[in-house]
């Protein structure tokens, strides 16, 4: 039996322990773990916004996580057009994906091709969003060397 390869896809913006979370729990169903992660026009695509943290980084803080082996930048959202590159065995999502219109298309189309797609728990207490909104109240702040 060949090695089990995995796939979770993000944004991975403002990284904090929801993706965390997904990354390790991710990384105990398969051999090898490659993190997709959105460009930054894709998040624009996606999201009517940029990504706080720019593509560079946002890549540079993924592939230091020890439960990732590799990064894929994801220019598209098609996950199966992203399977056709990749080659995954097995996909990750976030469990607040699970019973919609997309996702359920996804897993008949990834079961037709031997694909399992796992959801994991959301981490309903910090996200992306939260934390954008949450700097956004702060407002701008002045560093000693401001003046």
């Amino acid at each position: 039996m060949g090695e089990r390869l995995g796939y979770a896809p993000g944004v991975f913006d403002l990284f904090h322990v929801g993706h965390l979370n997904i990354l390790r729990r991710a990384r105990t169903h398969c051999d090898r773990l490659v993190a997709g992660v959105c460009s930054d026009e894709l998040v624009v695509r996606l999201k009517g916004r940029p990504p706080v943290v720019p593509l560079s980084e946002r890549l540079q803080i993924v592939r230091s996580v020890r439960h990732v082996d590799e990064t894929f930048v994801a220019t598209v959202d098609d996950k199966i057009e992203i399977w056709k590159e990749v080659g995954f065995d097995v996909i990750f999502k976030g469990d607040d994906w699970l019973g919609t219109d997309v996702w359920t298309t996804y897993e008949t189309e990834f079961a037709r091709v031997g694909v399992e797609v796992v959801y994991f728990p959301y981490t309903v207490h910090t996200s992306s969003t939260l934390l954008r909104e949450a700097l956004q109240l702060a407002g701008p702040r002045r560093s000693v060397t401001d003046g």
